[in-house]
């Protein structure tokens, strides 16, 4: 089934959205991905509790274009997010984000508790994560540091085919996987996103002075932090140290998980959302 398309008007632009599910509301999106009727792997783990939005931010699909290059920094896409939530009618809703998902979700919780109901934070980090974690896949150090950064390079390529987009993307969240050979066995269903490069070009460059860490405790909103034991992306120390700083906060650590505990452990990812999130 694929997801419903809407244009949002709010007094901060026109957004497009894709909606799905029945329940309390709930909203989905990443920093620079270009979502569609397709849907989401993460978002489709809450469409059975909750009617889920995901948000395609500025310069993301049919949504406006940015008229400043500061539009696109986290805290303006969190202005937006709340124009969304007022234009829709909603008192409060759930928000949950997926790595730079989850860090847009850090600072939702920071400067918006009152407009959450609950917050997840999945694989996510509140502060730069790159130049003192060798574990991490963004630092020189990583064996793999070369080969990420070449497979992201490529896919900033307007003009790359569909099936070759399809193949470098393939290649690229193999890289983030614990059981790289089961790629087709977690990502088994018709659900195609794309890149924006002027988002994505603009997070590389602000994430360099992102940290907010000694804010988390302005954090009110209830909030289960989730994090895989192996992820090469944001090492599961950053979800630990949310976890520490959050005053109403659950950990969870999947030990057979990389950066894709929603698709890696699927069962025990879903037991922890109804127990703790639904």
């Amino acid at each position: 089934m694929t997801w419903k398309k809407r244009m949002v008007h709010s007094d901060r632009g026109n957004f497009e959205i894709f909606e799905k599910g029945e329940g309390f509301p709930l909203a989905v999106t990443h920093i620079y991905s270009e979502f569609n009727e397709t849907g989401d792997y993460f978002a489709e783990v809450f469409v059975k509790t909750h009617h889920v939005y995901i948000i395609n931010l500025k310069d993301c699909g049919n949504s406006d274009k940015a008229k400043a290059p500061h539009e696109f920094s986290m805290l303006e896409t969190i202005l937006d997010l709340e124009s969304i939530r007022r234009a829709l009618g909603f008192t409060k809703w759930k928000f949950a984000g997926h790595s730079t998902g989850g860090m847009l979700g850090v600072l939702y919780g920071i400067y918006f508790s009152d407009s959450l109901e609950k917050l997840l934070l999945v694989s996510a980090a509140a502060r730069e994560y790159m130049t003192f974690s060798p574990d991490c896949i963004y630092n020189e150090s990583h064996p793999n540091f070369n080969k990420m950064q070449e497979l992201i390079e490529r896919l900033k390529n307007n003009e790359l085919s569909a099936q070759k987009r399809s193949e470098l993307s393939k290649e690229r969240t193999k890289l983030s996987l614990l059981k790289p050979e089961d790629y087709d066995q977690y990502f088994n269903r018709f659900t195609k996103k794309k890149m924006s490069v002027v988002r994505m070009n603009f997070f590389a460059r602000e994430l360099h002075t992102f940290d907010v860490t000694k804010k988390l405790p302005r954090i009110k909103t209830p909030t289960l932090i989730i994090g895989g034991t192996h992820d090469i992306q944001c090492p599961p120390l950053y979800s630990r140290e949310m976890a520490e700083w959050i005053p109403d906060s659950i950990l969870f650590l999947f030990n057979e998980s990389n950066h894709y505990p929603h698709l890696e452990e699927p069962t025990e990812f879903n037991k922890v959302i109804v127990d703790y999130f639904d």
